[in-house]
């Protein structure tokens, strides 16, 4: 008796509706699907050996099902899986990115700081995607309320450079009371380096000596963060 292949390499038009993607989210909503069928519906269709979720579910296997390591591989990256031309890797990065953005754009309006946990929340989804680190400052007022945030540099893959004059020229410009500031790690330490401690106190003097407070400095990895005021260095 011949063997019949397994669902999952079939086509998707060949599968009962009840298990097609797109259907399956119609009549049960899109919390009811899975990593790998979500990604399915972005590209449609699979190869001439695999089904478009199957091919999904290897791609998310290359990462170990992390989304967040998926949404730092390039665009040749993923092209290189059979099946994934440019045009479906672009709309996976381009969807993967739209995610990373939500989660920004999700923050309430003037979210409030009480602790490290709080600043972690918001600096988190700007930094953790990235190949490359990146600094950002966030601007409170003296309710301890966000009321601003920058970018301040771009480095490379191992690091980035913050001056410090930018950094309190920008917070009196956006008549900040005080000032956190943060730079993420890609290579997944959160051990801060020599550079990040002497940063770190520079800026708390500067800060000091103007009446305009460094709350905290964290280093944001795939692994959590590092708080220089947790750690008893602020």
């Amino acid at each position: 008796m011949a063997n019949y292949p397994p669902i999952a390499n079939l086509p998707i038009t060949a599968w009962a509706e009840d298990d097609r993607p797109r259907e399956k989210l119609l009549d049960k909503g899109r919390q009811a699907l899975s990593d790998a069928e979500l990604i399915a519906i972005l590209i449609a269709v699979g190869s001439r050996d695999e089904s478009a979720v199957s091919l999904s579910q290897r791609i998310l296997d290359s990462v170990g099902n992390n989304l967040n390591d998926l949404g730092k591989r390039p665009v040749a990256e993923l092209m290189k899986f059979k099946g994934i031309g440019e045009a479906k890797a672009i709309t996976i990065a381009a969807a993967l990115e739209l995610g990373r953005r939500r989660q920004v754009s999700d923050l309430p309006d003037r979210p409030e700081i009480k602790g490290s946990r709080d600043a972690y929340n918001i600096l988190a989804p700007l930094l953790l995607d990235l190949p490359h680190e990146e600094s950002w400052v966030l601007f409170l007022n003296k309710k301890n309320k966000v009321i601003g945030k920058d970018k301040l540099s771009i480095g490379g893959t191992d690091a980035t450079v913050m001056d410090v004059k930018i950094v309190f020229r920008k917070a009196l410009e956006g008549m900040a009371a005080a000032i956190i500031v943060g730079h993420n790690h890609p290579s997944g330490t959160l051990r801060p380096s020599q550079a990040d401690i002497d940063l770190t106190r520079k800026m708390k003097t500067v800060g000091e000596a103007i009446a305009l407070p460094l709350v905290d400095h964290l280093i944001i990895a795939d692994g959590g963060y590092f708080s220089f005021l947790d750690q008893g260095l602020i």
